[in-house]
C-alpha cells in the first residue's frame, strides 16, 4: 500500500535561503570561452564571439529544455510541455523493458566496469576491473542464448563529452520530484549536456542480471561508479510523470506525497554480482554498501558465491599490481564462479525454478 499521510498540516513551503549561483555576463562569458584554447579557434574567434552572445541569452533566460512538445494523453496533463530529451529517454526505457519481458528473447547481462584507470589517457594502463569483467564475459557468452552489454564507467575519463552529471537529491524534497528516467539533464542553459545516465537506464532496465566490478578508491567505490548509482536513484520509487509536478515545482510534488506514494520499483526483481578488490584497505565494507544498496532497490543477490571483497597484492607496489593478479589464480576463478552463479540464477528464474520468499508481501515503509 503507498506510504500513509502525516496527521496534521505539515509545512510544505520549500525551503529557500542559499546563496545564488548566477553569474554575471563578464564571467560566464569568460568561462564559456576558456574552453577554446586551442590556437585552432583563433581564426573563428568572430565566430564565437557570436556564440558566445547567444549562449548567454539561453543562460540569462534559463532555457533548460528549448525543445518540448505538448505531452499527451496518457500523462496527468496532456498540455504539458515535456522535453523531446525525456520523452526520448522514456521511450527507450519503454523499449527495454519490453526487451526484459521477452520470454523468447536472449538471457540479459550487464557488466560494469566501475574502475576510472585506462590506457587510452593517464595512467596509460588498463585497470584490473577492466580485466575481471573481460573474464565474466568469456564465462557468460559461452551460451549462445545470452547477450552481453558492457558497461565501462573508464570512457568518463577517456572520452570526449562523455559525463554523469551529479544527482540533485530531488528525491530528498520529494519522491514525487524525483522524474523517472531523470528530467533534471540536459540543462542547456547551463551548458550540463552531454549526460551518459540516459543510455544507461535502458542497460539496467533490459538485463536480467547485473554485474559490478570495482576497485577501493579512499574506503569508497570509485567517483564514476558513485555517480551512476545517486543517479539511478529514480529507479527506486521515482516518478513516471513529470506532468503530475509540471516540472520542477516542488511544493506540488510534496502534495502529491503527502496524499500516499507507492515508491514504484522499476528495477525489481533483477539478479546482482558485486565483486570488489582492493590494495590495502576497506575492501570488505565497500562490498557490502554496494550490495545493500542493491538490496535497497529489491534486486536479488544471486547468491553467495556472486558476491566477492578481495586483496590483490595486499600492501605490494602498485607498480606490479597486474602482476599481482597474474598470479593469483584464485582470485581469478572467484570473479568466474560469480559469473557462474549470476548465470545460473538468471536462468533459473527464466526456467520458473528460482523461488524468493517474500516478494509479494508489501513493506509497510517503502524509503
Amino acid at each position: 500500500m503507498p506510504s500513509l499521510p502525516i496527521s496534521g498540516t505539515p509545512d510544505l513551503e520549500p525551503r529557500k535561503g542559499s546563496p545564488s549561483p548566477r553569474l554575471p555576463e563578464e564571467e560566464f562569458k569568460r568561462r564559456f570561452l576558456n574552453q577554446f584554447q586551442d590556437p585552432a579557434y583563433e581564426p573563428l574567434s568572430a565566430e564565437l564571439i557570436k556564440i558566445t552572445e547567444a549562449a548567454w541569452d539561453a543562460y540569462e533566460h534559463s532555457r533548460k529544455s528549448p525543445k518540448t512538445r505538448k505531452a499527451g494523453q496518457e500523462f496527468a496533463d496532456p498540455e504539458y510541455d515535456l522535453a523531446v530529451d525525456w520523452l526520448a529517454a522514456r521511450q527507450a526505457i519503454q523499449e527495454a523493458q519490453r526487451r526484459h519481458e521477452d520470454p523468447n528473447g536472449p538471457i540479459r547481462f550487464l557488466l560494469i566496469n566501475g574502475s576510472s584507470r585506462s590506457e587510452h589517457t593517464c595512467p596509460g594502463e588498463l585497470s584490473k576491473s577492466f580485466r575481471m569483467v573481460e573474464a565474466a564475459r568469456e564465462v557468460l557468452e559461452q551460451d549462445p542464448r545470452v547477450n552481453v552489454e558492457i558497461l565501462d564507467l573508464s570512457r568518463l575519463a577517456s572520452e570526449y563529452g562523455r559525463q554523469i552529471h551529479p544527482c540533485k537529491a530531488c528525491f530528498s524534497t520529494s519522491a514525487a520530484l524525483c522524474h523517472w528516467p531523470c528530467s533534471c539533464y540536459p540543462n542547456y542553459s547551463l551548458g550540463q549536456i552531454h549526460d551518459w545516465m540516459n543510455d544507461i537506464y535502458p542497460l539496467w532496465v533490459e538485463a536480467h542480471g547485473i554485474m559490478i566490478v570495482t576497485p577501493v578508491n579512499w574506503y569508497q567505490t570509485s567517483s564514476p561508479l558513485k555517480l551512476m548509482i545517486d543517479r539511478l536513484v529514480c529507479a527506486d520509487g521515482g516518478n513516471p510523470d513529470p506532468t503530475s509536478t509540471h516540472g520542477k515545482h516542488a511544493k506540488e510534488a510534496k502534495e502529491i506525497e503527502m496524499k500516499g506514494w507507492d515508491y514504484p520499483r522499476h528495477l525489481e526483481g533483477r539478479f546482482f554480482s558485486v565483486i570488489v578488490h582492493g590494495d590495502t584497505e576497506g575492501a570488505e565494507n565497500v562490498r557490502r554498501s554496494v550490495s545493500d544498496w542493491l538490496r535497497s532497490m529489491d534486486l536479488e543477490s544471486a547468491g553467495a558465491l556472486a558476491e566477492v571483497d578481495r586483496y590483490i597484492g595486499y600492501w605490494e607496489p602498485y607498480a606490479t599490481s597486474h602482476t599481482a593478479y597474474d598470479r593469483d589464480r584464485p582470485v581469478q576463478e572467484e570473479v568466474r564462479n560469480a559469473a557462474r552463479t549470476l548465470y545460473q540464477a538468471a536462468v533459473a528464474k527464466r526456467q520458473g525454478l528460482q523461488v524468493a520468499a517474500g516478494l509479494d508481501l508489501t513493506q509497510p515503509r517503502q524509503k
